[in-house]
């Protein structure tokens, strides 16, 4: 049926550092099968080579090109639309590290910035807030990594990048330009690269309405939401009356994907 499975990371095949019971039976499965497996994640708190090898620590052997984050996303998205840009990041090391490697410029001189990237931040504070501030003021460009409220971890959540935005949009009165993680057409693409796949090939399985079911019902991929991360039955049911994104399918848990298979 379909050729193709991409998968969300948190909240559909683990939650903090504990694989979801039945994710390595059912990406082997897939694998096994022939079909063509990546991930994808909006975090960009590790690199691809670091969220690889994690799902290979917990039971699903997976290569750094077998990950779509968003850090590489907006490495991508810069390299095209601004490649001699000097960056200030509100955002952790392994991002920085990224657009340093890319041959960008990070710098935190407002005069000097000509493009702030937002993210998700666990060490934002008001320094960083000031520096963005003052940049964007003198004109420099306001760009996110993705637009996630919260982070499913193990007991609940955390606040994601949607409070950074939220905070630079408050005191600037301006709005980010460009947000490249799910649901941007920019990640779903990036995946399709990889595998080599058409839309209508593939299947996207993820935790959120907003993000990973937008995304696919906007690409063209059907959709899987599992019950694992953020989203409930009662949200969903919600989700008819409000913003009507429903996915195609529902799996108790990314365990119940290879029902898919069923048939073959």
């Amino acid at each position: 049926m379909f050729q193709g499975f991409i998968f969300d990371l948190d909240g559909t095949v683990y939650l903090s550092d504990s694989l979801i019971p039945g994710a390595d039976k059912v990406i082997t499965l897939l694998r096994a099968k022939g079909r063509k497996v990546v991930f994808l994640s909006n975090k960009p708190l590790q690199t691809r080579e670091d969220y690889a090898a994690k799902l290979t620590r917990l039971g699903i052997p997976t290569e750094g090109n077998e990950v779509i984050n968003s850090s590489f996303v907006m490495t991508k998205y810069l390299k095209k639309t601004a490649p001699d840009a000097k960056l200030f990041v509100i955002g952790e090391e392994p991002l920085i590290d990224e657009l340093r490697r890319a041959g960008f410029a990070i710098t935190e001189d407002p005069g000097e910035i000509d493009c702030v990237v937002a993210a998700f931040d666990r060490t934002f504070d008001y320094r960083k807030l000031n520096i963005a501030f003052q940049a964007i003021k003198r004109g420099a460009h306001f760009v996110a990594t993705n637009p996630d409220r919260t982070c499913p971890v193990e007991g609940g959540e955390i606040p994601d990048c949607a409070a950074v935005i939220a905070a630079l949009e408050a005191v600037t009165l301006k709005k980010v330009e460009a947000v490249v993680g799910k649901p941007s057409p920019l990640m779903i693409e990036a995946a399709l690269d990889v595998m080599g796949l058409r839309p209508e090939d593939c299947v996207l399985i993820g935790d959120r309405l907003e993000t990973d079911i937008r995304m696919g019902k906007e690409s063209g991929i059907a959709t899987g939401l599992v019950l694992t991360g953020v989203t409930s039955e009662e949200t969903i049911r919600a989700a008819r009356h409000s913003s009507g994104i429903q996915p195609d399918f529902i799996f108790q848990s990314i365990a119940d994907v290879e029902n898919l298979l069923i048939g073959e």
